[in-house]
C-alpha cells in the first residue's frame, strides 16, 4: 500500500491513527461481549472482565502503545467496551456487592489506565526492580492477578 492510498482513505496520519484505535476498540468490545450471561455474582462477572481487558491488551502491544500516545478525543472509541465494565460495576453495587460510594465510571476508567500502563512500562518496571525481574517470565500473569485484585479489593462491598 502506498502513502497516497493512506491519505486517500484515511485523509492524515490522525484520520489512520483514530481507525487503527477504533478497530482495537471494537475488538476488545467484541471480546467483552462474550462475558459469562448475566446470573453469576458481580464480582465474578467483573473480575472476569478485568483478566480479560488485560490478556487483550497484552495480546495487542501496539494497541498499548498506541493508546498511550492518544489523546482525549482519540480514545472515545473504547467509551463501549469501558461503559460494559461500568455496567458491571454498577450492577454489582445494584445487587450490594460494590460499594455504593464507588463511581463506576472512575473505576472502569482506572482499572483500563492501570493496565494500559502497566503493558506500557512493563520491560522499564522488570529492569528497575530486581526482585520482579528475577521473576520475568511469570511477571506479567503476577500483574495481572494482583491488579484484577486490587480493583476487586477497592471496589467490593464488606
Amino acid at each position: 500500500m502506498n502513502k497516497q492510498l493512506l491519505f486517500y482513505y484515511f485523509h492524515s496520519k490522525r484520520g489512520l491513527f483514530s481507525a487503527v484505535l477504533g478497530q482495537g476498540a471494537a475488538e476488545l468490545e467484541r471480546a467483552l461481549s462474550d462475558l459469562p450471561v448475566p446470573g453469576r455474582d458481580p464480582l465474578d462477572r467483573i473480575r472476569a472482565a478485568l483478566a480479560l481487558q488485560f490478556d487483550f491488551l497484552a495480546q495487542h502491544p501496539d494497541l498499548v502503545l498506541l493508546l498511550t500516545s492518544a489523546g482525549r478525543s482519540d480514545a472515545r472509541p473504547f467509551a463501549p467496551a469501558i461503559k460494559q465494565l461500568v455496567v458491571l460495576l454498577a450492577e454489582g453495587q445494584g445487587r450490594g456487592r460494590v460499594r455504593d460510594d464507588v463511581d463506576p465510571h472512575l473505576a472502569a476508567a482506572q482499572a483500563l489506565v492501570l493496565m494500559v500502563a502497566y503493558l506500557g512500562l512493563e520491560s522499564l518496571i522488570a529492569t528497575s526492580a530486581p526482585p520482579l525481574g528475577a521473576d520475568e517470565p511469570a511477571l506479567r500473569e503476577r500483574w495481572k492477578d494482583a491488579a484484577v485484585r486490587l480493583v476487586l479489593d477497592g471496589v467490593a462491598a464488606h
